[in-house]
């Protein structure tokens, strides 16, 4: 198996899951991708912020118990992120809150920017830098995309020189169709858009794939568009066809969704 040197870039942050639930996990779109790329045995590193309090300590013992490295992971005299998730009667989840805490304002440095030009793809997650990152690494040949449905404000919308844009649509095919028709027109090199139990499309302009979703027994699908981002980028890299790129990270996002968070782990009660 080829193995890959990846970084993941942007928001960690605690799940605090409320009752029924009432349990923290660690979790956030770039860290999620960063664990599951070293769950699979590559190279993975992690780039963000975490404040010096204890969720901060614990997101830092969890990445290392699970093989990411962290050169890149800075400790910000602020709190570490979190947000509140509540459960619906019928089992869905629902932000309630959401703090970014050290994340917000996180920039990496040069150091950070010189070790992030080593690596054969970058993904930016959650980072509001007005697309600096994105621009530096596209500028000089790096690899990289970026999840546009984690990022609200307009100045962090930014697609041109992304190797990916991900996107999330309804569950309607046309609505998927036309994110993507956006994300190509604006400068993408290629687009990927899930629609939630339809499954997911990509399209490069030339061509137009679409796949369903996998069936499973649903705990929690907290996490699971970040693991269909780790699967989808793996087979990208390893030259697979678009379809079984599409497939990849299905299957990744399935089996997520058997466990409660972006990937096991022992929670923290609240």
């Amino acid at each position: 198996m080829t193995t890959f040197r990846l970084a993941a870039v942007g928001d960690n942050c605690i799940d605090r899951f409320q009752a029924p639930v009432s349990e923290a996990y660690v979790g956030g779109n770039a860290i999620n991708v960063a664990v599951q790329w070293a769950l699979l045995g590559h190279q993975s590193h992690y780039f963000g912020a975490v404040g010096g309090d204890r969720d901060g300590a614990q997101v830092r013992q969890l990445l290392e118990q699970n093989g990411v490295r962290l050169a890149g992971l800075k400790e910000r005299d602020v709190n570490t992120a979190y947000t509140d998730i509540g459960i619906t009667p019928e089992g869905e989840r629902v932000f309630l809150y959401e703090n970014f805490g050290a994340c917000a304002g996180y920039r990496p440095d040069a150091g950070d920017l010189a070790l992030l030009k080593t690596m054969d793809h970058v993904h930016i997650g959650w980072l509001d830098d007005g697309g600096a990152l994105r621009r530096a690494l596209a500028t000089a040949g790096v690899s990289v995309s970026q999840d546009m449905s984690v990022n609200a404000a307009p100045a962090n919308l930014g697609v041109e020189g992304l190797s990916i844009a991900f996107g999330s649509g309804s569950d309607g095919d046309q609505d998927a169709e036309r994110l993507a028709g956006d994300f190509l027109a604006r400068g993408a090199g290629l687009a990927v858009v899930t629609r939630g139990a339809l499954g997911s499309l990509a399209s490069n302009g030339a061509e137009l794939v679409s796949t369903g979703s996998r069936p499973v027994d649903v705990v929690d699908t907290t996490g699971a568009g970040d693991s269909f981002i780790a699967g989808f980028i793996l087979a990208q890299l390893q030259g697979r066809p678009l379809v079984e790129r599409l497939e990849a990270g299905r299957d990744l996002a399935a089996r997520t969704c058997t466990h409660v968070g972006g990937f096991p782990q022992q929670p923290h009660a609240l």
